[in-house]
């Protein structure tokens, strides 16, 4: 299977081509990412409450290079609800191509994740239909349409089959790569992309039959350089249309592109998250389709014992993060500070005391977050130390404490306790217990009051220099 990412020759050996998960991590920042919603200040004191989503996208997918289990339950809305709703256990019962298959199974998939147990026997029914999916990263979407592309186009046919629409050229990039890898076998199937830096003359004959691209660049390449006859296009993509939608000129975009599609062509739109305005937006650019949604997950405390610490400064709360780490013994944990500054103070003060130490905060690039939580998920090191850039999204079983180092505070100095849920979530979960530590000044326990009053829990006073107490917390 040939790519042509920058309009190159499509007969160029397979180690000349580009590399495009390489690509995409080229010089990416989340603070410098273009037209996204959510921005990061530069400051050094910012407190980062605010993530840019296509870049946390993008880690989420370089992170979980294999597919995670899923905790949610998926529920189905089918736009015939008399029609018998199938489920598949393995990738044989969908009885794809051979090609395809052996493609699968290079790439390290044994069997369908939670997600496409339900989706691939509606992605690739006949006739085609519809669908609007709930998916987080790592869950298998990604791989999902992908296969529903790479069964519909007929190699036969040299021009556009497939269309693909993603919120940045780097998260385009990615899916080529899936693209690539799964259709490894499928010779005469190609790839182009539509994103900035691949300039393609008014009137070029496209040829590739899978087009990944933006928004912008695709509108321009369908309606100012008729490079893509749109009446062509069997399936269409939007990935990530939570990004999409937060993104300015894109979903009016996404809507002129739509619109310009047979009325045969299938239609597949996935989401990480389902606010309000994205459903409107789905309900408008995809006529009668399944849905499938992910039941919300409801971070609980249950499994998770907090205590605080009243601290004097900033090195009155190391010494008390010295003496728990003395008394018990810790598998992996997670510090949070609120700025920047603080946490690579932490990090070389940890890291001079001889524990195993990683920094993670916005100011580094995607590719270099993604190196340092797979690290960390490696157990590689033991403590990682972050702002609230790594809050959400990451799992690892062997995390047993989360550190507080500082409290999350919003613009108004005032308890955020979205934050305080989501940091002390990264333990507890997976059915063990999981222990959270708050390291406290003074004149910020009130805020602390607020927030055990929030989650109506109890937070326990742990005083660090009586290492009989630590040593009876039980782990």
């Amino acid at each position: 299977m040939a790519s042509e990412p920058w309009g190159g020759d499509a007969g160029v050996a397979e180690s000349e081509r580009p590399n495009c998960q390489q690509k995409s991590l080229q010089g990416i920042k989340s603070s410098t990412t273009a037209n996204v919603g959510g921005s990061i200040n530069n400051t050094e004191d910012d407190d980062e409450n605010i993530v840019d989503l296509a870049a946390n996208s993008l880690l989420n997918k370089l992170i979980r290079q294999s597919l995670v289990e899923s905790y949610h339950q998926v529920e189905v809305l089918q736009r015939d609800p008399s029609s018998p709703l199938y489920s598949v256990k393995s990738f044989e019962e969908l009885r794809l191509k051979e090609d395809l298959l052996k493609g699968i199974y290079v790439m390290g998939f044994n069997r369908p994740s939670k997600i496409q147990e339900m989706a691939l026997p509606m992605i690739l029914a006949y006739p085609p239909q519809n669908l609007i999916a709930q998916s987080q990263s790592g869950t298998g979407k990604t791989a999902a349409f992908v296969l529903a592309m790479l069964s519909r186009v007929n190699a036969l046919e040299l021009f556009p089959q497939c269309l693909c629409l993603a919120p940045t050229y780097e998260l385009a990039l990615q899916i080529g790569s899936v693209v690539l890898q799964m259709g490894r076998f499928c010779v005469d199937i190609d790839v182009m992309y539509a994103i900035r830096g691949n300039r393609i003359p008014r009137g070029t004959n496209i040829t590739k039959q899978i087009v990944i691209g933006t928004p912008g660049t695709v509108l321009d390449w369908c309606f100012k350089k008729n490079l893509i006859d749109l009446t062509k296009i069997r399936v269409f993509v939007l990935d990530e249309a939570d990004v999409m939608i937060a993104t300015q000129g894109f979903l009016d975009q996404s809507i002129r592109i739509q619109r310009a599609l047979p009325s045969g062509c299938q239609m597949l739109l996935f989401s990480a998250t389902f606010g309000d305005s994205l459903w409107r937006f789905a309900e408008q650019i995809i006529p009668d389709p399944n849905v499938i949604k992910l039941r919300k997950e409801e971070l609980t405390l249950d499994n998770i014992r907090q205590y605080y610490v009243l601290c004097e400064d900033r090195r009155d709360k190391y010494e008390a993060l010295c003496n728990i780490y003395g008394g018990l013994t810790i598998a992996q944990a997670i510090i949070f500070c609120q700025t920047r500054q603080d946490a690579k103070w932490l990090s070389v003060q940890m890291a001079q005391d001889g524990h195993q130490v990683s920094l993670l905060s916005g100011e580094l690039t995607v590719d270099q977050r993604a190196s340092v939580l797979q690290r960390f998920r490696d157990g590689k090191e033991k403590v990682l130390i972050t702002t609230n850039v790594c809050a959400r999204g990451i799992d690892v079983k062997q995390v047993t404490v989360v550190v507080n180092f500082d409290l999350p505070l919003n613009q108004a100095q005032e308890p955020d306790y979205k934050i305080y849920l989501h940091r002390i979530g990264r333990t507890g979960r997976f059915g063990k217990k999981g222990f959270a530590f708050n390291m406290i000044e003074v004149d910020k326990l009130p805020l602390l009051m607020k927030i055990q009053d929030h989650f109506n829990s109890n937070i326990k006073r742990l005083n660090t220099e009586d290492l009989d107490e630590i040593e009876k917390i039980e782990f």
